[in-house]
């Protein structure tokens, strides 16, 4: 679980051009709420703020203008050039369960066939400062016809499936027809419809 500190600075202007005032000092505006707390009104550091959320579900320590914990819940960015526009922090305390999504990664290769992967993140519940990073799925070997649902996943101790366990995570399905089979070269696949052309 990763965890950022940063630094918050209160904001007592409001509308689109406050907002943009503080975008142009590089710096995003950020509300704060939950636990059935007044929502805070922040402004963090642009590119700090950026940087933390490449990591899903970071753990935001704020400092500063408040003292709390948050988590990432809503993120606004700018449709062409991709900067942060707003985010929604939501206040989380030490211990407190959380649901969140978290990222599935495949890791292996299939004997056969194709790899279809329906899900690539699944809800979870966890403590706020032990979320998952994500969970892997070892598919090394798995054959044409097999299946890995939800509740296969083996989830870190303390994280709960919240996501129906029935619900198809990935599959194994066959190769389309007029494709090589595995160890079957493109040229033997070509000569072989050649021949039955010819037939």
């Amino acid at each position: 679980m990763s965890e950022v500190v940063i630094n918050a600075e209160p904001r007592t202007e409001f509308g689109k051009g406050a907002a943009r005032k503080i975008r142009r000092e590089h710096k995003v505006p950020v509300v704060l709420y939950g636990h059935g707390t007044d929502p805070q009104h922040l402004a963090l550091p642009g590119h700090e703020l950026l940087l933390a959320l490449r990591t899903p579900n970071v753990l935001i320590r704020l400092q500063g203008a408040v003292a709390e914990l948050a988590l990432p819940k809503g993120v606004q960015r700018d449709p062409i050039r991709g900067f942060l526009e707003h985010v929604d922090l939501l206040l989380v305390k030490r211990g407190e369960k959380v649901t969140v999504d978290i990222p599935v990664t495949v890791v292996g290769e299939v004997a056969d066939g194709l790899l279809d992967q329906q899900l690539v993140s699944v809800s979870v519940e966890s403590e706020a400062t032990h979320i998952p990073t994500g969970v892997e799925v070892d598919v090394e070997g798995l054959a044409v016809g097999a299946q890995v649902t939800a509740g296969d996943l083996k989830l870190p101790k303390g994280t709960t499936l919240i996501a129906d366990p029935e619900t198809l995570v990935l599959h194994v399905t066959a190769s389309p027809t007029g494709e090589p089979e595995a160890g079957e070269s493109a040229e033997e696949a070509a000569e072989g419809t050649s021949a039955e052309a010819a037939e």
